[in-house]
């Protein structure tokens, strides 16, 4: 009977995503992600004790990126100058990586240094941290990170105790980085999707209200779907509303101009990153400092954790001026990407999820830079 129901309940999910309009047919990849979501969730109940020993973060091995360390989130666009040893940065970065755990086998991560998860690790090292390594040195955790299925396959219950049991690597990993990496210098905090969700409770429970906020030049909290309220509480740390505004915090969620809106999403922030405004004026692609494409491919396995060997190439130069954006209905509305080769990085449909960072990477980068120089004058 219960997997009747079970096939039952992912029927039911299934027809409501094609209805929401999150997947579109297309490449193989309607019918591996509509299999994936009926079948492949963990079986049984999310158990702490079944789960590998939490990491050591005295260990060099728990950081997929570290300062003088030779890792993927020191790759630079093709054409792009970088000044100096990485080490030599005048601030830190903390990143906090999204979901990488796809399959079925655990609610989550064993932290197999051969694995799908850890090559996605690897992805976002290449993509998405090493937007910050022209301002910043990286620290950049392996956590014991939520599977893709307690978003959509647990009980609200279930995934706020698998999201709080990740949540406590995650504050392991401040803490030594706090009192053995950081050695008191400024830093900013990043991180998308799952580590945004991370990154708040962080904000909210060991940041804000303390003298770290005074050290914290922003926070980039991006890709979480994140609602207002998430933020309403913050003492000290506001959203961002300009491109050189110190202690605050900015979010966005890329989807196509061409989506439908949802009204689940009118509540959640959005912060522009062509303008860096909390507001709904469109910015035009003469605003746009330019996307990257993404190194390698993001694996979307559902069925096995298997290591592939995935390579990972050189970041191409940017593409300067290649999209307009505006923030409505609580997401943030980009030029359709159909045709351009970035939406090969999608999950298909109008939601960029997996883009984030790469269409505004440049605009990332730039920004961060800019930040931390107001922040260096100002102390």
């Amino acid at each position: 009977m219960k997997w009747l129901i079970r096939i039952l309940a992912g029927l039911l999910l299934l027809v409501l995503l094609v209805i929401a309009g999150v997947f579109v047919a297309g490449k193989g990849k309607f019918l591996m992600l509509s299999i994936g979501l009926l079948f492949g969730a963990p079986s049984g109940a999310f158990n702490p004790d079944n789960a590998v020993a939490a990491p050591d973060y005295a260990n060099d091995v728990y950081w997929a990126a570290l300062p003088g360390s030779s890792n993927l989130s020191d790759l630079v666009p093709n054409g792009v100058e970088n000044h100096g040893a990485s080490n030599e940065r005048p601030v830190d970065v903390f990143f906090i990586h999204p979901t990488g755990l796809m399959n079925g086998n655990c609610w989550v991560s064993a932290m197999q240094a051969t694995s799908k998860t850890e090559e996605n690790t690897q992805w976002m090292m290449a993509n998405q941290a090493s937007a910050y390594n022209g301002c910043c040195q990286i620290y950049a955790p392996r956590y014991r990170e939520a599977n893709l299925f307690s978003y959509i396959a647990a009980s609200e219950e279930e995934r706020k105790n698998i999201m709080r049991f990740a949540y406590g690597d995650v504050l392991a990993a401040f803490e030594n980085f706090l009192t053995h990496r950081n050695q008191d210098r400024p830093f900013i905090l990043a991180s998308h999707s799952q580590g945004s969700h991370h990154g708040i409770v962080l904000l909210r429970e060991r940041i804000d209200g303390t003298p770290l906020v005074e050290k914290m030049v922003a926070a980039y909290l991006i890709g979480g779907q994140l609602d207002a309220s998430e933020f309403a509480g913050l003492e000290d740390v506001a959203i961002c509303d300009s491109a050189t505004q110190l202690h605050c915090v900015v979010h966005w969620d890329t989807i196509s101009e061409k989506a439908t809106p949802n009204p689940d999403r009118a509540g959640n922030v959005c912060v522009n990153p062509l303008s860096w405004r909390h507001n709904t004026e469109a910015a035009p692609k003469s605003k746009h400092v330019g996307a990257v494409l993404p190194s390698g491919y993001f694996q979307l396995d559902f069925f096995s954790d298997k290591f592939t060997g995935i390579k990972f190439d050189p970041l191409t130069a940017p593409f300067p001026n290649h999209l307009g954006a505006r923030c409505a209905d609580g997401v943030l509305y980009v030029t359709d990407q159909d045709g351009t080769g970035f939406e090969e990085h999608t999950s298909g449909g109008p939601t960029y999820h997996l883009l984030d960072y790469s269409l505004f990477y440049m605009d990332i980068r730039t920004n961060a830079m800019l930040r931390v120089q107001e922040y260096l004058k100002e102390n």
